[in-house]
Order: C-alpha cells, then structure tokens, then sequence
C-alpha cells in the first residue's frame, strides 16, 4: 500500500498566478467604471443650464424665420404647451442678443426651447430634447421646429 502524500498546490493554477488575478479583476473592474463614467456626464441645455444625460450626441435642432422674436417665442410656447406641458419661460442675458427661453416636457421628454434674435428681422430657434435616461429624441425636436414653422404660417 502506497503512503499518501500531502499536496503542496491542490489546483491547476500557480499560486502566483491566482495573487495576480485579483489585480486584473481591479483592473478590470476599474476600465468598466471609466467606461461608464464617459457614457454618461452633464450636458449643456441651450437655456444655459447643465443636465445629466448623454454627452457627444447630437440633441438640438435649429430653424431661422423671418420674424420678429416675440412672434417666433409665442409660435414656440403654444406649441410646447399643445403638445406637452410647459414648465418655465425665462429671459437669457446675452451680451448683444435677445433671447428667451422655454423649458416643458412632451411624450414623457424634457424640452428645452431656445428663441434669439439673430437681427430685427431673423429669428433662430433651437429645439433640444432628451429623455429621462439622458437619451436623445431627435425625431420629436425635429416635429417641434417644423410644428413652430406651421405655427408661424398661420
């Protein structure tokens, strides 16, 4: 009968190779986290405020008219306030152009709408929409503009 002998290294793997594992798993652990952490910031509203959402994806649409700023503004909140709810208006200071800002929510969305006086008679606007995980809706900031363009027409 054969003596048992005691084993040293019950597994398949070095024992140094399983210390380094928990380096790699932090390593790894740490990339996961650095990535997540790029995918989603803070972006810029076009009412002048940040937001958590995002970044590098393209949010706003633009559309200028030839009409005065207070024709443009009341166009842009009747169709916030049809389509949604509108939250805030405010006025922002700019060094040498007037403009006015719309903040409201549409199909569970923010929208954040930007009027400015580009001279006395163009008027841009500038639609952003971003849902509530920070995602972009192109699609509805494009109907807004072109419902602002209509509600110009009239």
């Amino acid at each position: 009968m054969r003596a048992l002998t005691p084993v040293t290294n019950p597994s398949l793997t070095p024992s140094w190779d399983v210390v380094a594992y928990r380096y790699m798993k932090m390593k790894f652990l740490l990339a996961v986290l650095g990535t997540a952490l790029l995918a989603v910031g803070c972006v810029s509203t076009v009412d002048g405020h940040k937001k958590a959402a995002t970044p590098f994806l393209k949010d706003k649409v633009t559309g200028q008219y030839e009409r005065s700023l207070d024709q443009v503004y009341d166009a842009a909140k009747t169709v916030v306030t049809r389509n949604g709810q509108l939250l805030t208006e405010s006025n922002i200071h700019s060094s040498t152009n007037r403009v006015e800002a719309i903040v409201g929510r549409v199909n569970q969305r923010d929208v954040w709408v930007r009027v400015e006086a580009l001279d006395p008679k163009i008027t841009e606007v500038t639609v952003q929409v971003r849902t509530r995980a920070g995602g972009r809706d192109l699609d509805l900031a494009h109907e807004l503009e072109k419902e602002v363009a209509l509600e110009l027409a009239k």
